[in-house]
């Protein structure tokens, strides 16, 4: 079987130490992301009481958040990575 050469594509050799940083970095995001959501769509007021279309609108934009974090991500780091960690 032969290997598929991609142009511009660097190979990162993961460690433990850059899987810990990645998973650190997506859990963080993940949260802050999805923290962001709640509070647009509920309010920060309101953000343990919110009604289902509300919790629905949080996940549509932790999502969004997400895939924008992933392209920026890319766009400026590792470009086979969608992680912002260093090295990973």
């Amino acid at each position: 079987m032969s290997e598929i050469q991609l142009p511009q594509a660097e190979t990162v050799i993961k460690t433990a130490a850059t899987y810990a940083r990645d998973l650190a970095e997506r859990t963080l995001a993940t949260a802050v992301v999805a923290a962001g959501g709640v509070a647009v769509a509920a309010g920060p007021a309101d953000m343990f009481h919110a009604s289902f279309w509300e919790t629905m609108a949080a996940a549509g934009i932790a999502a969004g958040g997400t895939l924008l974090k992933g392209m920026i991500a890319r766009a400026f780091g590792t470009k086979n990575s969608a992680s912002l960690a260093k090295g990973v």
